[in-house]
């Protein structure tokens, strides 16, 4: 979870943080928590990201790795580094309403709170996600049941797609 901080002490408004079980490489955990950010209305046009010599210090990572995230979000003309002054979000996507947003957030954790309920660990929740989510891509926007493979598991061919395993 990105963490929010106050944009008065003149510093990032994010911290990074680092799952180093996710099995994601660490620069592409910084680029997706930029996105994050960006899209949940924490980071604006305009705003600096954390210093590369803070994270490396912070998280014990290697400047390099920090410098190849922002490279990224250059390339994704996201942000734009000031030589000696730091790198700053340059462009933000259309976001919807905080409100409904949080309202979104909140269902999802009931939702959540449900699958936990019925034992579902955290892979478990993510497989399902991460098939929902692609049957109501594949299907224009528009929500299906998951496909049933030949042992009449519903999620297994799909979790499977998806990249996970059922």
């Amino acid at each position: 979870m990105v963490t929010v901080k106050p944009d008065d002490d003149g510093l990032s408004p994010i911290m990074f943080y680092l799952d180093r079980g996710s099995g994601v490489p660490t620069y592409l955990q910084f680029v997706h928590q930029v996105d994050y950010a960006l899209r949940l209305g924490f980071l604006r046009e305009g705003d600096q990201l954390p210093r590369i010599k803070d994270v490396t210090r912070t998280l014990a990572v290697n400047p390099d790795t920090v410098m190849k995230a922002y490279r990224e979000l250059e390339f994704r003309g996201v942000a734009a580094g000031r030589p000696g002054v730091g790198t700053f979000i340059t462009q933000a996507p259309d976001i919807a309403d905080l409100r409904q947003m949080a309202g979104l957030q909140k269902k999802l954790a009931g939702w959540l709170g449900e699958a936990a309920a019925a034992g579902v660990d955290e892979v478990g929740m993510k497989a399902l996600f991460t098939a929902a989510l692609r049957n109501f891509n594949d299907s224009g926007g528009a929500a299906r049941p998951p496909s049933r493979d030949v042992h009449g598991d519903g999620v297994a061919r799909e979790a499977r797609r998806a990249g996970g395993a059922a």
